[in-house]
């Protein structure tokens, strides 16, 4: 693997986090609903990637629910001061595991109080509402009713920063009329490129900018080429995806997850693996 470490650091609220963070979604059950199979081997994971490094941390109450949180709190608490713990609202999950719209001021407020509960904390670093006008992708819609109660909460002191997630740019430039945004957090990965112009705007702002599935998510991302530049480099396929992201952009901000210690060794080595010109080049070219 050629080695150059690509993953420094990038300003997330108040802090400077490494920009290979970990993602808590698989932490929770089949589904990202219900318990793990194997609680301890849970806190393993989230304990290793701190100890790797890590000090931004994706989570969110609606993850089993409850369930990622509990299990954050379980391995990490107390927390270290340099850790940032990133949470959603604005989603919550029907009896069978489907995923809904919560975005009520009373059913906002309420998941508030839950992640500061199941996380074990007086004020989270960072919460993103995440807006479910369609529950797969962006969708047009006002988010200034639900924006302004997370910044009430922001004025109490119970939420420190607050993000956007699943928005588009139309809904970003309304929220920074009402607050500060600290990031931006949307699908996007090498295949899926709808926000190369988002990127960059908020780039040119200092914003983060936060893929999620940035390996592909539920589908993992799969293509010759990937394959062919990862044989190259002696590195796995998803190592060269997260190190194409890493070099995309300098405020983007990874957070892979996995329930596998192996895994997450292997995502957190791409921080290492420096791509070419060349290799970007033919990356760029699957989308």
């Amino acid at each position: 693997m050629n080695s150059t470490n690509t993953s420094a650091s990038f300003s997330l609220g108040d802090w400077n986090v490494k920009r290979l963070g970990y993602g808590a979604m698989q932490l929770a059950g089949p589904g990202v609903f219900g318990p793990p199979k194997n609680h301890s081997a849970a806190v393993a994971v989230l304990r290793e990637a701190v100890e790797l490094g890590v000090n931004h941390i994706d989570t969110a109450d609606f993850y089993g629910p409850h369930i990622t949180n509990r299990i954050i709190r379980d391995a990490l608490w107390p927390y270290r001061d340099d850790l940032v713990v990133v949470t959603k609202v604005g989603a919550r999950r029907g009896p069978e595991g489907s995923w809904m719209p919560a975005f009520a001021r009373e059913e906002l407020t309420q998941a508030v109080h839950d992640n500061l509960r199941h996380l074990g904390r007086e004020t989270i670093e960072v919460v993103n509402l995440r807006c479910m006008f369609n529950v797969h992708h962006p969708a047009d819609g006002s988010i200034e009713a639900p924006l302004t109660v997370l910044a009430e909460l922001q004025q109490k002191g119970l939420v420190r920063h607050i993000g956007l997630s699943n928005v588009t740019p139309t809904q970003v430039e309304e929220g920074q009329r009402i607050c500060q945004i600290a990031c931006v957090q949307n699908h996007y990965n090498l295949v899926n490129r709808a926000d190369d112009s988002l990127i960059d705007k908020l780039a040119q702002q200092n914003v983060a900018f936060v893929p999620f599935f940035p390996l592909g998510g539920f589908t993992p991302l799969q293509s010759s080429t990937l394959s062919d530049v990862a044989k190259r480099l002696e590195a796995t396929p998803m190592q060269v995806a997260l190190a194409w992201l890493l070099q995309r952009s300098p405020n983007i901000l990874l957070i892979p997850g996995t329930s596998s210690l192996k895994h997450l060794r292997e995502n957190q080595a791409a921080g290492d693996l420096q791509l070419t010109a060349n290799d970007l080049g033919e990356l760029d070219s699957i989308a």
